[in-house]
């Protein structure tokens, strides 16, 4: 077994979308967008936008086959909370990049919501489904935020850039 200093698997700079290598070198806040329903669902999103005004609005773009979409979609509301530098693996684990036995709420503690569970600890934002459109390969998720809950101490915000996590 050799260890290499970057991934054998990736594909080649030449190769990949300049529209996604641009957006790679964008930092990202790195979120959890969950949603309630017959078994909850959750996501890991970066690419979202906080809109202010009354009512202040979630735009994100989230993969239109995933559990996610179908939950929230169905329940026409979603939490997102606001991951920490902490939380590389939780971000991995809701990103499918780790394995999740015995499902993806299985382990850390959750807090249920009436928008969806959400780490405990963590600042969030309970959301309504208001709009929805394809856009590119993803669909675009509006909604209204109805609720904020901002956790005590909790600054040192997850990071997402160029296929990275930093603080």
């Amino acid at each position: 077994m050799s260890i290499h200093a970057s991934d054998p698997f990736a594909t080649p700079d030449s190769q990949r979308s300049p529209v996604r290598r641009l957006r790679g070198h964008l930092p990202s806040a790195v979120t959890l967008w969950t949603a309630a329903g017959s078994a909850p669902q959750g996501l890991t999103v970066s690419s979202m936008l906080v809109v202010d005004g009354e009512p202040g609005r979630v735009l994100g773009l989230v993969d239109d086959e995933s559990d996610l979409w179908t939950a929230l979609s169905a329940s026409g509301r979603f939490a997102v909370s606001l991951l920490l530098s902490d939380d590389r693996q939780l971000a991995d684990r809701f990103a499918g990049l780790m394995p999740s036995p015995g499902g993806l709420f299985a382990t850390g503690e959750w807090e249920p919501t009436d928008y969806g569970p959400v780490p405990a600890g963590r600042t969030w934002a309970g959301c309504r489904l208001v709009g929805s459109a394809e856009k590119g390969w993803s669909m675009l998720v509006e909604a209204e935020i109805e609720r904020v809950e901002f956790a005590a101490g909790a600054t040192d915000a997850l990071i997402h850039e160029r296929g990275r996590y930093r603080r």
